[in-house]
């Protein structure tokens, strides 16, 4: 058993700690705040009843936005609001699956959306599953006709809670058909 110089515990600390702070310096040289995502805290704050639906930006809480997937499914649910709230159908079928557009056709997508209007949008959490799947449990406001609101709660401005389903089709995430999608809860704002 051989001994082993006193001098090399405390070089191998000194050795460690520029490593650690140089790190540090670093991260903080390089930190670009536009690039992390802007997460919002859960709150009870309502937007005033002449400004629903709310703002139409997909926001997310702190646990969404810190999901690997959190970009990609983010731009899937932008894609889709904007289409609805545009009133722009073949937007709305790209980021949709074909089982989606299946029950869906533009003409009733169209009589469906023609008065709503999305916003107050957030992305609470997101899971993933097997075999290129996702869910994401979301919160958002519909302002729409009366006449246009599910029947079982026909009021013009509606808060939704609901978790979709994600899969890759084609090579891009696209939101699926579901039971979890049609099973939403709801009441009126």
């Amino acid at each position: 058993m051989s001994a082993k110089p006193r001098w090399v515990l405390p070089v191998v600390l000194l050795a460690m700690i520029a490593t650690v702070s140089a790190g540090i310096v670093a991260r903080q040289l390089y930190f670009d705040p536009d690039s992390s995502p802007v997460a919002v805290l859960p709150s009870e704050n309502q937007v005033p009843p002449d400004e629903q639906p709310g703002p139409a930006t997909v926001e997310a809480t702190k646990d969404a936005a810190d999901h690997p997937l959190y970009d990609d499914l983010r731009g899937v649910l932008q894609a889709y609001f904007d289409a609805i709230n545009t009133r722009n159908y073949d937007q709305w079928r790209h980021v949709v699956t074909a089982g989606r557009v299946k029950e869906e056709p533009e003409r009733k997508w169209r009589e469906s959306y023609e008065s709503t209007r999305d916003g107050t949008i957030v992305m609470w959490r997101i899971e993933t599953g097997a075999n290129d799947s996702a869910r994401v449990l979301l919160s958002f406001t519909s302002t729409q006709n009366e006449d246009k609101a599910p029947i079982e709660l026909p009021l013009g401005c509606l808060r939704w809670r609901l978790i979709w389903a994600f899969v890759v089709e084609d090579g891009a995430w696209k939101i699926d058909v579901g039971e979890t999608n049609f099973i939403p809860q709801h009441q009126g704002c």
